[in-house]
């Protein structure tokens, strides 16, 4: 066949091109539309109801001369940070004990995935309910005889974040433990053998050849544990509803409350704004390294 009589790409696979028309308009008008016009609304005056009323960056110079922002943005990091790091830590090393073909490996995975079937509301909850000092840990081990025992993390200011953190460690480290050990299931078995006949000690197998072989794994890991940590918002409420006082604010909290409650849709925007940029941030370089240079 001629160059010339080849058919046109534009109109190969049309069917599934067809099919993709819906999630395409989907897509432009829902996610790229909505970002639009969040953005150009935070430059607006709009309370109740948005309005072309122009004020240029006034709202953000009020955002950033807010100290609930301030103290939001601060709690997201510590949060981030926490999530980040002992999710995936902990989620590999049980994936990493579970791959050892231990007995009733299939009740112990259950167990661990568990809390992921549970809503933050639900989880939120339990664990408000555990770690409140008049009948939760702090109780039980005073009742064990350790009068002086002290574990109230949602009722001191200084530390209400790290016991958000650990509700959200129980939640959601059962399923990176389940996509590190599907990782872990799909490493050639003659890797392991090559590595036992030269003597490599487990652990440097695990940190030199395992893990950069499970890049990809790695990859999909943190960006579901990254896109829960910008949008954390269930669980503070269920837990503190923000408190103590605004000890627990984190960003999307923020939006919801001086969209809704506040009515003041103009500040609202542009702390989503500014989220939409963190985001934004973390990924435009990350997927210039990943897609560019591969290109």
């Amino acid at each position: 066949m001629s160059k010339s009589e080849r058919p046109n790409p534009l109109f190969r696979n049309l069917n599934a091109k067809v099919a993709s028309i819906p999630m395409i308009l989907t897509a432009l008008v829902v996610f790229v539309g909505g970002t639009l016009w969040t953005v150009l609304y935070s430059f607006t005056n709009s309370k109740l109801l948005p309005r072309l009323n122009f004020v240029g960056l006034d709202q953000y110079y009020r955002l950033w001369a807010t100290p609930r922002w301030l103290i939001s943005i601060e709690n997201l990091l510590i949060y981030g940070a926490i999530s980040l790091v002992f999710s995936l830590v902990i989620g590999f090393l049980l994936a990493a004990l579970l791959d050892q073909k231990i007995r009733f490996e299939d009740t112990f995975r259950t167990i661990f995935l568990y809390p992921f079937a549970l809503s933050f509301i639900v989880t939120g909850l339990v664990w408000q309910w555990l770690l409140n000092p008049d009948f939760g840990i702090q109780h039980v081990v005073r009742d064990l005889g350790w009068t002086s025992f002290s574990f109230d993390p949602l009722y001191n200011s200084s530390i209400v974040i790290y016991g958000i953190s650990i509700a959200a460690l129980w939640q959601g480290t059962g399923l990176i433990m389940c996509l590190m050990l599907a990782g872990l299931r799909g490493i050639d078995e003659d890797i392991w053998k090559a590595a036992r006949v030269d003597g490599i000690p487990m652990w440097k197998t695990y940190l030199f050849i395992v893990i950069p072989m499970m890049r990809p794994v790695f990859i999909t890991t943190l960006v579901i544990i990254a896109s829960g940590i910008v949008k954390v918002y269930d669980l503070v409420v269920a837990q503190t509803s923000g408190g103590p006082g605004i000890a627990s604010e984190v960003p999307a909290k923020y939006v919801y409350d001086y969209m809704f409650f506040a009515q003041n849709l103009g500040q609202g925007f542009a702390a989503s704004t500014m989220m939409l940029l963190s985001v934004a941030i973390v990924i435009v370089p990350w997927a210039y390294l990943e897609f560019g240079r591969r290109k």
